[in-house]
């Protein structure tokens, strides 16, 4: 199968020790496929291995969005990741290595089966710290609870960072409703159904095993948890 329909979106902020693995994967698994780094100022390499990447396999972009003074946050990097994008549809992912590559193709099938979204959904998270889990738990009842109230399109994981969409479809919604996307939160699949009529399009799950990272640290916080807020109200 070929994949040139479609990009990968890696927003990256110092995953130096981790991009350059995933961008190889993802190029020697999927023919034709086209990847984006949107680096959001990393401090490291990230953005010389991403370089390193496509001279060795060509069609990896690398998006300096600190040079280019794009506002900062993961939300705002996949947004501009999207935007550069030339193909039908797109997937983004974390580039830890924490979002199996292998499941891409599944999520690419469900899209060219004719779903607007294609979510991977985490089936089972490994080693996940008890005050984490409770975090996350009780955030993800209030965004079920806002998008019910709101009538708004929902799935099996509101929150996934991991994810593929018709290219079109994304910026038809986020062109009718820019201030409801939270740049600096870092969850651009809630902004997106929150602005989507329940069962107006066809979403589909995608299970997979949400992994340790290998290197890093993961970049959720407290300020995370306040931009997530501020997206339920918008």
């Amino acid at each position: 199968m070929q994949y040139k329909e479609f990009t990968v979106v890696l927003p990256t902020l110092n995953e130096g020790r981790n991009v350059a693995e995933l961008v190889s994967r993802l190029k020697n698994r999927y023919r034709g496929i086209s990847v984006i780094v949107a680096d959001d100022g990393s401090k490291d390499n990230t953005k010389e291995e991403a370089m390193r990447m496509n001279k060795r396999y060509g069609n990896v972009k690398v998006m300096d969005r600190k040079r280019l003074g794009r506002d900062r946050g993961l939300t705002a990097s996949v947004i501009d990741g999207i935007r550069e994008s030339r193909t039908r549809y797109v997937i983004i992912m974390d580039a830890d290595l924490q979002h199996p590559y292998q499941v891409v193709g599944k999520i690419a099938e469900r899209l060219l089966e004719g779903d607007k979204v294609a979510v991977g959904i985490r089936a089972e998270v490994e080693n996940w710290p008890f005050y984490r889990k409770f975090v996350s738990k009780s955030l993800i009842i209030i965004g079920y609870a806002v998008l019910f109230v709101r009538r708004a399109q929902s799935c099996g994981d509101i929150f996934s960072g991991f994810f593929g969409v018709d290219r079109e479809f994304f910026m038809k919604v986020y062109s009718g409703n820019r201030s409801r996307f939270v740049g600096r939160g870092f969850k651009v699949l809630f902004d997106l159904l929150k602005c989507v009529k329940r069962d107006s399009v066809q979403v589909s799950d995608v299970p997979y095993v949400f992994r340790n990272r290998k290197f890093g640290e993961s970049k959720a916080g407290a300020t995370q948890v306040l931009d997530l807020l501020k997206s339920f109200a918008s």
